[in-house]
């Protein structure tokens, strides 16, 4: 017998004790082999992640929670930013000195002011860290990001409460975590009383802290989530950055369904309750007020499209979202609408919001988004001030519906000076006027390209009157009838 029929032979005998035959045993045998190396390894795969996770777990950082989710924020360099503004100077537009807290005295014409309780809007500008008063851009006033890199202490934060004072700072880099309780506490349980704003995103109340600060507190309606992305859009937009002119966030409060921001509280009204409102009756607001607000809201806006990346463009400019201190400077509020437009893009594209009558035309026909359209609305807003005028009234006579429309055929019959608010009892300069009407024209150009950035606005406004050439030659004249004397 050969050795392959011996083979065959062995390989169809049975076996004990189940009388397999021995090539299914083999087969058998060499299967559970490979079974049990697999699993070996399996094994060993399993105990090296659940070691590799348990070294990181134990030196990683505590996450920051999805709600404080943040931008970052670059500064423009000031020197660079005048630099670049110096290059652009002529002789038409030198730079005039800024207005000084004494001009506050002459804010109103013929009263005195009062604290308002009207309808305000508070908006979002998250104050988190203390920043370098170095570093201020637009004739001097305030911005900075957030990441300063100074070293502060985060257990001294991370203590403060609103019974010992608020903090400048916090750990999560939002200001200051309120709990719910220190909220209903500030506002009596959120009592009625206390609402001095309502509207599709919440209801804003003034609260009273326990250590005696008044704040705004912005309570969103948790519609489906709404509250949850109203809260986010808000703190994305300027969750960083720190102005004169935008309202300052002192907290937050994130409990359960519950997403509230706590604002500083302006009392002073704004700006639309001063021009059409309940405050226009206790006063008229002066040609260098309406200046000096305007002027604020153009440098707040600058800022945000050129001294931090990403860009905010606000969607959302109108009188009633320019709140006014006591001091008559406007701060920029409300940013629920506001959107970020990052380096390198030219535009966005977007549903179609903001106000009717402010909404730049490109916006509204292409939905297409970028700083020009803030621009736009900043003209309108302009023009507002000037004029005492909304935007669009249909109440008025047919050809004065539309603000901007009436003004552009107001100025090109060359009656420019009858345009400006009949209420107020001391009229701007003629060269005063013209700057403002023209500034304000560039910014509402229907070609966006043509408008000015918000910087070359604040440039212009800032300009100093230049004699016009019937000022010029009557000084001359003036100056050789002295001297044939």
């Amino acid at each position: 017998m050969s050795t392959t029929e011996n083979l065959r032979t062995e390989l169809l005998s049975r076996t004990p004790p189940f009388g397999l035959r021995l090539w299914v045993v083999l087969g058998i045998s060499i299967w559970a082999a490979i079974l049990f190396v697999l699993g070996c390894i399996c094994f060993l795969l399993i105990y090296w992640r659940k070691q590799t996770n348990r070294n990181h777990d134990e030196i990683a950082e505590p996450e920051i929670p999805d709600v404080t989710k943040e931008i970052a924020v670059d500064e423009v360099g000031s020197r660079a930013f005048v630099e670049n503004f110096c290059a652009q100077e002529s002789h038409t537009f030198p730079v005039k000195e800024r207005h000084t807290e004494k001009d506050s005295g002459k804010m109103l014409a013929h009263s005195t002011t009062s604290e308002s309780s009207g309808d305000h809007k508070f908006i979002e500008c998250i104050s988190v860290q203390k920043y370098d008063r170095t570093q201020e851009l637009y004739s001097g006033d305030e911005g900075s990001s957030a990441y300063d890199k100074r070293e502060f202490s985060q257990s001294a934060a991370m203590s403060m409460s609103p019974r010992t004072g608020l903090p400048e700072f916090s750990h999560l880099g939002l200001g200051h975590g309120f709990t719910l309780r220190d909220l209903e506490h500030a506002t009596n349980g959120f009592s009625n009383e206390y609402i001095i704003g309502e509207g599709g995103y919440g209801v804003v109340y003034h609260g009273h802290l326990v250590n005696g600060t008044d704040v705004a507190i912005k309570k969103l309606f948790n519609n489906m989530g709404q509250a949850e992305k109203e809260f986010r859009v808000e703190v994305e937009a300027i969750g960083n950055v720190r102005h004169k002119n935008l309202v300052r966030l002192l907290g937050y409060c994130v409990e359960g369904t519950h997403r509230m921001l706590v604002y500083e509280y302006i009392s002073n009204g704004n700006l639309d309750q001063w021009l059409h409102g309940s405050i226009r009756q206790q006063g008229v607001l002066t040609w260098e007020a309406r200046i000096k607000i305007t002027l604020g809201i153009a440098k707040a806006l600058a800022y945000l499209h050129e001294g931090i990346e990403p860009k905010v463009i606000h969607r959302d400019i109108k009188s009633s979202n320019i709140l006014i201190d006591e001091e008559f400077n406007g701060k920029l509020s409300d940013f629920g609408l506001s959107k970020l437009l990052g380096a390198g893009k030219s535009h966005i594209t977007t549903r179609v919001m903001g106000t009717f009558g402010y909404v730049a035309p490109e916006y509204v026909n292409t939905g297409l988004l970028n700083e020009k359209s803030d621009v736009y609305s900043f003209g309108v807003l302009l023009l507002e001030a000037v004029t005492g005028k909304d935007p669009v009234n249909y109440s008025r006579p047919a050809n004065e519906v539309h603000m901007v429309e009436w003004l552009k055929l107001m100025v090109g019959s060359r009656r420019a000076e009858e345009v400006v608010d009949p209420e107020m009892e001391t009229k701007p300069t003629k060269q005063a006027l013209k700057r403002s009407l023209l500034v304000a024209l560039k910014c509402v150009d229907p070609v966006a390209d043509r408008r000015p950035t918000m910087g070359q606005a604040v440039h212009m406004l800032e300009a100093e009157d230049v004699p016009s050439r019937e000022d010029r030659r009557r000084s001359r004249v003036a100056q050789i009838d002295g001297g044939d004397t």
